[in-house]
């Protein structure tokens, strides 16, 4: 069952709000096949396990931009219910109360989307670091190359000379 959904595919589902990395209920339904209405009645019926640092419902604001910037809905329809966005740590709670071998299976997906996006975040910090050092590096050169380019110039002029000319002259 796991090989069935693409590592990318969760991968894309994965954004970032209020400075966290989470999902939203609708795709982790999708995932879990399972409708979305049924998934929040299960965090609704386990409240305790999803405190705030684990899941939290989206202000009409977000949930406007996140469907001006999917449009999820045809013009005219409206949703009812605001979107859950679920943690990483949401998300692993989730396996607790969703007790199937799809949810298990897809949970360790999951799990390792998030992983795989913690390293590629960790290659591109590490780039950017050696970057700026070798920037800094040769940032100093500059004015090393430019004194290089001008004595080049200044032998080449020197040599452009009209050179004077040797021997007998009638």
């Amino acid at each position: 069952m796991i090989e069935l959904i693409p590592l990318e595919r969760v991968g894309s589902r994965i954004f970032l709000i209020r400075g966290q990395k989470v999902m939203l209920d609708k795709d982790l339904a999708a995932l879990y096949g399972v409708p979305t209405k049924r998934l929040n009645e299960q965090v609704k019926r386990n409240k305790r396990r999803f405190p705030e640092d684990f899941m939290f419902q989206l202000s009409w604001e977000e949930a406007k931009l996140l469907r001006s910037h999917f449009a999820t809905l045809k013009p005219g329809q409206h949703i009812k219910y605001l979107p859950l966005a679920f943690t990483e740590q949401g998300i692993a709670m989730l396996s607790s109360v969703l007790n199937s071998e799809r949810a298990i299976d897809v949970n360790i997906l999951i799990m390792r989307a998030f992983v795989k996006l913690r390293q590629v975040l960790a290659t591109h910090k590490d780039l950017a670091q050696k970057f700026r050092e070798l920037e800094s590096r040769v940032a100093g050169h500059d004015s090393d190359i430019k004194a290089i380019f001008r004595a080049i110039r200044m032998m080449l002029k020197e040599e452009e000379k009209p050179k004077r000319k040797f021997g007998f002259q009638v």
